[in-house]
């Protein structure tokens, strides 16, 4: 009878690449959604992607930064408007769509703004590698500044809808209007700010009466921050839903009539306990730091960037000390994944953009960077991976 093989002989194996359940690009995504709305708005060069929402003469999208759908789902009784139209998400399907890889603010309004997946548009992460100039490029906060318009040249949709002859809006805090991520994600047509999510509602509800098609786009931030400071099942975190969900039934109940009113969100997000086990922290860890030249991307969505000639040698050494509870890829790996689109979709410039690995942890743990992240490394609640915590949004629907 053949013997066990000795415990030190035995190496547990890494994550299976295929495993990992990639973004639903080109027929469920973020990406997906504004395309749609555009085609069945007669805008010129728009296909209707996710094929089970049906056009309307005037459509709403209302995102809700942080919201994901299972944390939706889990809390029916802060939120019982939203709760309510769970059914109606995608079409009446009652399912969710996809927000894209990483699950990230700055990725997804890109994803939502430019109708493409992130191997096309060109933020591919939270902080990624600038080629021209091998720094870290914070894609959220335009740090250090970098040409909008080089960095991602394609047009919005609220553009195109713009010069097709649809009322494009975006309604949000007078905080986003000149930011560069705005201008790059979210910018056609006119912006209007206000501070309070009261004013946005009925703004938003009066933007969509101004022409015979429309396009109109709201945001409300506070979910997210919440989350982040203090977790997605916190007081405070119940409260911020409580407040939005009036929010939405606010402007569902001002529609003009034939419009479409959307409810989605950029990500989902989980909390991560403060222990060893849960948080690797990068700066403590001498095997990760190996050849590591720069560390981009967040706690659950790496970008990892080598010395010159030692991607293989990284490569190796992630896997085996964090291939159990990430899904370690090199970035051939990840771009033929599928990842950040089909892979004809990645264009030269954002696949130089990506890590040399990219990790993206399945279960619930961050790789944090304690010294050179100190504020990102303190966050409850996080997100950016491929589970459906965080990948799951919802697609709610109110037709007027």
């Amino acid at each position: 009878m053949a013997q066990p093989a000795p415990a030190w002989d035995s190496h547990p194996e890494p994550l299976a690449l295929d495993s990992a359940p990639v973004p639903a690009y080109g027929t469920g995504s973020l990406a997906d959604l504004l395309p749609t709305l555009a085609a069945g708005l007669a805008v010129p060069g728009m296909t209707a992607a996710i094929e089970e929402l049906t056009p309307a003469d005037r459509n709403c999208v209302f995102l809700i930064d942080g919201l994901g759908w299972e944390q939706l789902r889990a809390h029916p009784d802060e939120a019982p408007f939203m709760s309510s139209l769970l059914g109606t998400s995608r079409g009446g399907t009652g399912r969710p769509i996809t927000a894209g890889f990483p699950a990230t603010t700055a990725t997804s309004l890109a994803s939502v703004g430019t109708g493409l997946p992130p191997g096309a548009h060109g933020l591919p992460g939270y902080t990624v590698r600038n080629p021209d100039t091998g720094e870290l490029m914070n894609q959220l906060r335009w740090q250090p500044w970098t040409a909008p318009h080089v960095w991602q040249p394609y047009p919005t949709v609220f553009q195109l809808a713009d010069r097709a002859g649809v009322h494009a809006a975006q309604v949000s805090s007078p905080t986003f209007e000149t930011t560069p991520l705005t201008k790059v994600a979210l910018s056609g047509g006119t912006f209007h700010g206000r501070m309070s999510g009261e004013e946005r509602m009925d703004l938003a509800a009066q933007q969509l009466a101004v022409g015979d098609r429309s396009l109109v786009y709201t945001y409300y931030a506070e979910v997210d921050g919440a989350g982040h400071r203090f977790g997605v099942d916190s007081d405070t975190w119940r409260g911020r839903l409580m407040h939005v969900d009036r929010l939405v039934q606010r402007l569902a109940e001002q529609l003009p009539p034939s419009t479409a009113l959307y409810v989605t969100a950029d990500h989902g997000m989980i909390d991560v306990p403060f222990d060893e086990e849960h948080r690797i922290d990068f700066d403590a860890d001498w095997e990760l730091r190996a050849g590591v030249a720069l560390l981009g991307g967040e706690g659950r969505a790496r970008h990892v960037y080598a010395v010159p000639g030692a991607e293989n040698d990284v490569l190796t050494c992630w896997r085996e000390v964090i291939g159990e509870q990430f899904w370690v890829a090199s970035r051939d790996e990840a771009v033929a994944a599928g990842w950040f689109g089909r892979p004809d979709q990645v264009e030269r410039r954002v696949y130089d953009r990506i890590g040399d690995v990219v990790a993206a942890a399945r279960d619930d743990v961050l790789l944090i960077a304690s010294e050179r992240e100190p504020k990102e490394s303190s966050m409850v609640g996080n997100h950016g991976s491929m589970t459906p915590a965080e990948q799951l949004v919802p697609l709610l629907e109110v037709r007027s």
